[in-house]
């Protein structure tokens, strides 16, 4: 994946630093895989001049400005922070005109498109220039040697003593990438202390949730809503909506799109700094995805443009893309509403807790037999809950009853409301 374009440089000595850009989701640092460039060397704007490693995914980092490199300021293996130099520029030329009007536009600290972050700058105390030539194989020197571009991955065969000579590359040209070493490795026991007790370290993947989650509730005061809704007919209409790929996920997408659209005070988020809500015009829709390496939520940008085809095809795309851990910073930013169906694991409801910055976030129960009063009868339907839980400072309990009653009509009655939409 490449980063879009960024401006966020500062003048130095002798030439123009290119700092790390911010990558959103409270991310605020990243590891270099490899450079793609040595001192030296020529650039043109939004070339390509580093792979990184965040909590989240491996990206390309392109420099917007154009000249020499005059210091690469960390190898690979280095922990380099949001804000931190990661390159220099001699003789850089200006911004693109087009950097100069989302720098007037309010996104000038941001990645183009992410939306705006809160997070603070942490610069590291010692830069050291590095010329660092870029191999066209890495580590694999030798004829039959493995092919490993990452040190990353090397550091984690290592770990967990995976002979990668042994590994299949599923990379490029049989490069060997993360997902092959963990799909080779053996699970490790938990390492248990005398005392008992087993310490597991809070960080990467998981210490970026918890980040996440922990500032959430933190501040925001939210509240929890839910209902009980008869789904038989929702898994008929799944049934014949299946051979054109639109599974149940993507129909309760559709609904929730919808939904935020009657009621938009929903699709917002809080600006503490200026004491606003901000309520937004476009709909990024996350949904949360278990992955081999954790909780990931990617999004579906502007999905109120979309058709339930298109939301169907976006959403299988987000969750290969997931499980394969090539989301880049694009589709894990942007989010404004997020939908979470904790039914796949077998559990009936649940009050979640909300993907900061948004307002609120839907969770879905596991569908079951159930008696029901329809038409005038006891019958045996399918019946799930379905949960809300929204920030109180968007909107009072009336808005956000109207949202989840207005899901669950729709999940009754999903032809009609489809009609409709």
């Amino acid at each position: 994946m490449t980063l879009e374009r960024d401006h966020h440089c500062e003048s130095r000595r002798g030439g123009t630093a290119f700092t790390l850009p911010d990558l959103g989701e409270g991310l605020t640092e990243a590891e270099i895989v490899r450079w793609h460039v040595a001192v030296g060397d020529r650039v043109e704007a939004d070339q390509v001049v580093a792979e990184v490693e965040t909590a989240k995914a491996v990206v390309d980092v392109p420099c917007p400005h154009a000249g020499v490199v005059e210091a690469l300021h960390g190898e690979p293996g280095d922990v380099i922070a949001v804000g931190s130099p990661l390159t220099t520029i001699a003789g850089a030329d200006a911004p693109h005109e087009q950097h100069r009007t989302e720098e007037r536009a309010g996104s000038g600290n941001v990645l183009v498109g992410y939306g705006t972050g809160g997070a603070k700058r942490r610069r590291r105390n010692r830069i050291r220039p590095v010329h660092v030539v870029p191999q066209a194989n890495g580590a694999a020197r030798s004829a039959g040697a493995p092919r490993v571009l990452s040190p990353i991955v090397r550091r984690l065969a290592k770990q967990h003593a995976v002979d990668l000579s042994s590994v299949d590359g599923s990379g490029p040209g049989g490069v060997i990438l993360r997902r092959d070493v963990e799909a080779a490795r053996v699970p490790e026991p938990p390492v248990t202390e005398p005392s008992g007790e087993t310490r597991v370290p809070l960080r990467g993947l998981r210490g970026a949730v918890a980040d996440k989650l922990t500032r959430s509730r933190r501040e925001i005061p939210d509240a929890s809503t839910w209902v009980d809704v008869d789904a038989t007919l929702l898994l008929e209409a799944r049934d014949v909506l299946k051979p054109r790929g639109i599974g149940l996920l993507a129909l309760l997408a559709r609904f929730c799109v919808a939904g935020l659209r009657r009621f938009p005070e929903l699709n917002a988020s809080v600006d503490a700094d200026r004491n606003e809500i901000v309520q937004h015009s476009r709909i990024g829709l996350g949904f949360a995805a278990q992955t081999p390496r954790g909780l990931v939520v990617p999004v579906v940008r502007d999905a109120h443009e979309m058709t339930t085809a298109q939301l169907a095809e976006a959403i299988s795309q987000r969750t290969e893309q997931a499980r394969e851990g090539e989301l880049g910073p694009k589709h894990l930013t942007g989010g404004t509403f997020t939908l979470n169906n904790y039914g796949v694991f077998g559990v009936d409801g649940s009050t979640p807790i909300i993907n900061h910055p948004e307002a609120a976030i839907l969770g879905v129960g596991r569908i079951v037999d159930k008696p029901w009063a329809f038409q005038g009868e006891l019958a045996l339907r399918k019946v799930t809950q379905l949960s809300l839980t929204f920030d109180h400072r968007v909107c009072d309990g009336g808005t956000a009853g109207g949202f989840l009653r207005y899901l669950a009509d729709c999940v009754e009655n999903p032809v009609t409301a489809l009609a409709d939409l």
